[in-house]
């Protein structure tokens, strides 16, 4: 994992008495698209939010970009080059477009580039440059969650997690998300990591996978060879 841009190495993670991850380790190389997949409540969500600092890890740790971070605050991770697209397209709701982009570039680095990055979000989502004075509470669920991926990109990252992005959206609507996730990953090498419970989208996007199943990475590997009852077998765990 010494290559790796990000390293998640042994990490457990409990609430109270109840273990909500136990040992799990994977990592993504820099310009790849890992997809952690699983059924609801097997652990992927917490493992996300152990990696952006809002968990802090029973025992394990965190590597970004060579760098120990298990132990830092959010702000200071997202400084770093991590940034989070959580579940729902969560927006400032009565904030305009615009301003809930700009929001995203908080991080000093970031912030000197602020004008440029916008213009290139805008044209990643046109549709946004057209509903930038509108408060994001006006629009819809695909076009909030088009808002969410260009305020983490407001902050420059070296590599991006959306947390079950498709949840609740269409079908067209999830295709032109992916496309978009996968134009982010080609044109500027982004690394990402797909949290996912949708086993065909993700490993269609993605270069290698890891499934979670009750808190445990049970199988990984490259996404284009696996075989599909053996995946099947490991997600239910049958």
């Amino acid at each position: 994992m010494s290559d790796a841009l990000l390293s998640v190495e042994g990490v457990s993670v409990r609430y109270g008495d109840f273990s909500a991850a136990e040992s799990v380790s994977f990592s993504i190389e820099r310009g790849h698209i890992v997809s952690l997949i699983g059924l609801n409540g097997a652990g992927k969500t917490t493992i996300v939010n152990t990696v952006m600092g809002l968990h802090k890890p029973e025992s394990g740790r965190i590597v970004f970009k060579g760098e120990d971070i298990t132990s830092l605050s959010t702000e200071k991770i997202v400084s770093r080059g991590l940034s989070l697209v959580p579940q729902g397209g969560r927006c400032f709701n009565r904030m305009s477009v615009q301003d809930n982009l700009l929001m995203g570039s908080y991080p000093r680095t970031a912030r000197k580039k602020a004008k440029q990055t916008l213009e290139h979000v805008y044209e990643l989502f046109p549709v946004l440059e057209e509903m930038k004075k509108r408060p994001a509470g006006t629009l819809s669920g695909g076009q909030r969650q088009m808002v969410a991926i260009g305020r983490a990109l407001m902050a420059c990252p070296d590599c991006l997690i959306f947390d079950e992005i498709s949840l609740g959206l269409s079908p067209a609507v999830i295709k032109d998300i992916y496309n978009r996730i996968i134009k982010i990953n080609r044109e500027e090498k982004t690394s990402i990591l797909l949290i996912e419970q949708d086993t065909k989208r993700a490993l269609g996007a993605s270069d290698s996978f890891c499934v979670m199943l009750k808190g445990r990475v049970v199988l990984s590997g490259s996404s284009s060879e696996i075989d599909p009852e053996t995946l099947k077998k490991a997600y239910f765990g049958i």
